[in-house]
């Protein structure tokens, strides 16, 4: 099959097109032909491996030393079950799925930049919601699970304001949407251009994070949400740190492992088939193009997410 190898940690040219054994299903596994998978900021963290001396250390424990243990990055696919092992009963040939390659840190697989993909039946895995292309199903997972992960952290009551920097993202869109849900008055901060968006999503009030007289646009919010985390900084972020109520709680997507539990894996499906949420979309690459799509994230300014096509 075809698939995209990441021969070693570094540059976006690192990522290759290459012929690897297809893989075969175990007994409890579905084999999933591959429509269409995601390049994540995750994604990027790991094929760069660019961290302080200590960090990269712990990372290259967890991924593989010198280049990714499982050459095959990406763990978001959406797609057609093609086989599957005999003791699988959740799903037949022929079904349309999506999947997250993580149930929790020690039930992870990567190998979405490719063709084909297995995986067990009881992990993070379901029937594609029915008003959703691939291209979209596969949009839903990493921000959509992030996204729940940082709002767990959080007990919402109708109309308390929360501050999300980082809206216009991937885990920043799904965000605002899940916090409206739960009855936030939302303030977005992004860029200016993204305004629309971000609006059309729910925010109530925008802050564009490079407006000179950005700081004292900020008010007082219940929780404080940085959908980015540490990579990415500036005056307005750290002025937005305290901008908490009495008991107000500042939460960054770089606190602690995020946990993606099948529960709200299936809570996003619901959400998304009664189109409670939706998944927004940057740009699309074909596979070929998995090193430009690599590149372009890379770049910090993308707008939801960047699907791949297989």
């Amino acid at each position: 099959m075809k698939a995209i190898e990441c021969l070693k940690y570094g540059s976006h040219e690192n990522l290759v097109l290459t012929e690897v054994e297809k893989p075969k299903p175990k007994e409890n596994e579905v084999l999933i032909k591959i429509k269409a998978t995601s390049v994540t900021a995750s994604d990027v963290l790991i094929r760069k491996l660019n961290e302080p001396l200590i960090p990269r250390f712990i990372l290259q424990l967890i991924f593989g030393f010198g280049r990714p243990r499982n050459s095959i990055l990406g763990m978001v696919s959406s797609g057609v079950v093609e086989t599957k092992g005999k003791n699988v009963t959740s799903f037949n040939i022929g079904d349309e799925v999506f999947a997250y390659g993580s149930v929790s840190p020690t039930k992870r697989r990567f190998g979405s930049y490719a063709e084909y993909i297995c995986l067990p039946e009881d992990w993070n895995i379901a029937l594609k919601p029915l008003n959703s292309s691939f291209e979209e199903a596969a949009a839903i997972p990493y921000g959509g699970l992030l996204a729940s992960h940082l709002l767990k952290k959080t007990r919402i009551n109708r109309g308390d304001k929360v501050l999300i920097y980082g809206a216009s993202g991937s885990i920043g869109t799904m965000t605002i949407q899940l916090a409206k849900l739960a009855g936030a008055h939302v303030t977005g901060v992004c860029s200016s251009r993204n305004f629309e968006l971000v609006k059309s999503l729910g925010c109530d009030e925008v802050i564009d994070y490079t407006a000179e007289n950005a700081a004292s646009q900020l008010e007082t919010y219940k929780y404080v949400i940085d959908a980015v985390g540490n990579g990415k900084s500036s005056a307005l972020k750290e002025k937005s740190k305290k901008a908490l109520i009495p008991g107000g709680k500042y939460i960054s997507i770089d606190h602690g492992t995020p946990l993606t539990p099948k529960k709200a894996f299936m809570n996003l499906k619901n959400l998304a088939e009664q189109e409670l949420i939706k998944p927004v979309i940057d740009s699309v690459y074909p596979l070929e193009e998995m090193a430009e799509a690599h590149k372009y994230v890379e770049q910090g300014h993308k707008i939801g997410n960047v699907i791949i096509t297989v």
